[in-house]
């Protein structure tokens, strides 16, 4: 699954830890989150939507929907 999570991340100016504090997670599930290693459960997918105010949809896309 592809995101842009590290975008969203650094137009906050937050570092990994900021975030995986905000979300309750590891600083290493963030990186693993961003670098494509793991995808997140649907929980933490909705987690993530709602501290960006984003639609799911804007964060995450599927790899066949890369343009």
């Amino acid at each position: 699954m592809l995101n842009n999570l590290k975008v969203l991340r650094a137009i906050r100016y937050w570092s990994q830890q900021d975030l995986a504090e905000r979300l309750e997670v590891s600083r290493q599930s963030v990186n693993a989150i961003e670098t494509g290693k793991y995808d997140p459960s649907l929980p933490l997918a909705f987690r993530i939507a709602e501290l960006f105010e984003m639609p799911i949809e804007e964060i995450f896309t599927s790899p066949s929907k890369k343009d």
